[in-house]
């Protein structure tokens, strides 16, 4: 493990995924065990700020709305505290827009290929 992060022991990435729809999330994690990447997941930014508290990913890529209002803003939050890379996938980057500007993170758009956000995530270690 380097920096707290949670790599794991084969070398694989961490990959914290916070996506609020079921079958874009199933989909996400399918493709990142696929390309040999660890993926952990959460529907909600309650879910993933829980999984960080135990297990610190290497990078993550967040949906912007998670519905009801809700956005993944206080799980950015903390990934920066921490020093966690991570990037933003987002159907809808003009409501998205505040969050997406406050991170200065990659930004890549819904749809974009499962096996895409998967290097994209890798190349952000």
């Amino acid at each position: 493990m380097t920096d707290g992060a949670a790599t794991m022991d084969n070398g694989s990435l961490t990959v914290l995924i916070l996506e609020d729809e079921p079958m874009i999330l199933w989909d996400l994690e399918q493709e990142f065990s696929d390309a040999g990447l660890h993926p952990i997941t959460a529907r909600s930014a309650e879910q993933a700020l829980d999984l960080i508290g135990h297990t610190v990913p290497d990078v993550a890529v967040l949906d912007v709305n998670l519905g009801d209002g809700k956005t993944c803003e206080p799980v950015a939050d903390r990934l920066s505290q921490l020093g966690v890379p991570f990037l933003i996938h987002s159907g809808d980057l003009d409501r998205a827009g505040e969050v997406v500007r406050r991170f200065d993170v990659p930004v890549m758009p819904k749809p974009t290929p499962a096996y895409l956000l998967a290097e994209a995530a890798r190349a952000l270690r």
